[in-house]
């Protein structure tokens, strides 16, 4: 899976700002308290610490996100982070020694003596509680997220209705077809009416049928196109038909078979399905091999909605013959 890229915001800074005062502060008061100290000194410290532990999280992280992260692969994301949280708790520690003294706040003889290793422990301390505020991020902004990404799948299946280009050349098929069979012309009408009907719903996922029924109706208008050339087989069991999968997710990957694969010849698409730990739908055709294993706009887009709304993936499998598999963990 992906790592979720959030936006830390001015008001998340701020409640990340009164988390540092109140964890170190806290944190202060209880090692004061059980020195016997005075706590208005652990109050002072506490509050140095927090102070120097927020701006140097603010620092590490401004800079990890404009200059640094941006250049690396995302799968180190998280590790960097890690990194950068460990060296704000262990240089703001540091930091707060150095302020500490020169404001005259009594610290206690431990810290002083062993300013390092206490600075490695409060380095490993927000590391933890970096951790838990991203894990805090991502809950607040995932559903914001999702709908975000449901929208822009949304506006993408309207672009696909109106697309002038995929438009012009049903309607002028149609029409030359008028000349030779009224009736298949006719049907050919319904069937792209029913298409962008469908095209119209607002359910982000569908069961298996009706996505497989409106592959069907695709290839059917494509098929006046390209004088039935294109053969599409299924073998599913239709104890599999009520599973809800992402729409436009199998007509998707058809839709690139076609566009991407078709040569002139007979084009065979095969959808199968099995059922192991997670239901697998496998999409192959026999046209022209892929030329590239990475996804473009569509198939990126359709590989995070698996992620986000089956906890699936979307897999090329092999180039020739094009095969892909689309993994769906979660079926209700």
């Amino acid at each position: 899976m992906q790592v979720l890229i959030v936006t830390i915001r001015s008001r998340d800074w701020v409640l990340i700002g009164i988390l540092s005062l109140l964890f170190s502060v806290l944190l202060s008061l209880v090692c004061y308290f059980l020195v016997d100290e005075m706590p208005s000194h652990g109050f002072m410290f506490g509050s140095i610490l927090g102070l120097t532990l927020f701006v140097c999280a603010f620092l590490f992280t401004t800079t990890l996100n404009q200059h640094i992260l941006p250049l690396l692969h995302k799968r180190y994301w998280l590790m960097i982070a890690g990194i950068s949280s460990f060296f704000s708790g262990f240089l703001g520690t540091i930091f707060s020694y150095f302020l500490s003294q020169a404001l005259h706040v009594k610290l206690l003889s431990k810290f002083e003596s062993n300013v390092i290793l206490f600075s490695f422990f409060i380095g490993l301390l927000t590391c933890v509680v970096a951790f838990l505020l991203y894990q805090f991020v991502v809950v607040t902004y995932a559903k914001e997220y999702q709908e975000k990404l449901l929208m822009s799948s949304r506006l993408k299946s309207l672009e696909r209705q109106l697309n002038p280009h995929f438009l012009f050349n049903a309607l002028n098929s149609m029409t030359e077809l008028l000349h030779i069979d009224t009736q298949k012309a006719e049907n050919a009408l319904l069937s792209l009416c029913d298409f962008l009907r469908f095209s119209m719903k607002e359910n982000a996922r569908i069961r298996l049928q009706e996505e497989l029924e409106n592959v069907e109706r695709y290839i059917f208008i494509e098929n006046i196109r390209f004088n039935h050339a294109i053969f599409l087989e299924t073998s599913i069991d239709s104890k599999f038909y009520e599973y809800l999968v992402p729409k436009f997710s199998i007509q998707l990957i058809v839709e690139n078979a076609i566009k991407h694969g078709y040569n002139a010849k007979p084009l065979h698409i095969l959808i199968k399905a099995t059922m192991g730990e997670s239901l697998i739908l496998t999409i192959s055709n026999d046209g022209k091999p892929i030329q590239t294993k990475q996804f473009g706009i569509g198939l990126s887009n359709l590989e995070e909605r698996l992620t986000l709304l089956s906890k699936g993936r979307l897999s090329l499998i092999k180039s020739e013959p094009t095969t892909f598999t689309i993994t769906l963990k979660e079926l209700t």
